[in-house]
């Protein structure tokens, strides 16, 4: 008997950039993301957290002003407090904030012009 595999979770997230070293770096100051100095990839390790895997419509408005064919979601413990972070850092922030049963939601964009959501579960 055949059992059908399944995917387990999200083993990693990848994406072109025209500065590899360059974003890294934005990203490590901005996000926290543990990129080491001298490299372009990181390892970030969770216990029991949860990713959400969605697909979106071609004309989709989601990712505006970002021209890119994706967005990552980036889970946070305080969004209030990163979103002011990033703002007094000058990175281009969204207003708007949306809450909903599942958690809060804010967005912003990187230096290459691709747009990000926080997201702070409940």
């Amino acid at each position: 008997m055949n059992t059908k595999q399944s995917v387990l979770g999200i083993g990693g997230v990848f994406f072109k950039a025209h500065d590899p070293a360059a974003l890294a770096a934005w990203y490590r100051e901005h996000l926290g993301i543990p990129v080491e100095p001298s490299a372009t990839h990181a390892l970030i390790k969770e216990s029991d957290a949860t990713a959400v895997w969605s697909t979106f419509p071609q004309d989709t408005n989601y990712f505006a002003p970002s021209a890119s064919p994706f967005m990552l979601n980036y889970r946070v413990a305080n969004l209030d407090a990163m979103l002011k972070q990033l703002r007094e850092a000058g990175v281009p922030v969204d207003d708007k904030v949306e809450d909903y049963d599942y958690g809060r939601f804010g967005w912003a964009t990187d230096p290459e012009g691709n747009r990000f959501e926080l997201w702070q579960p409940k």
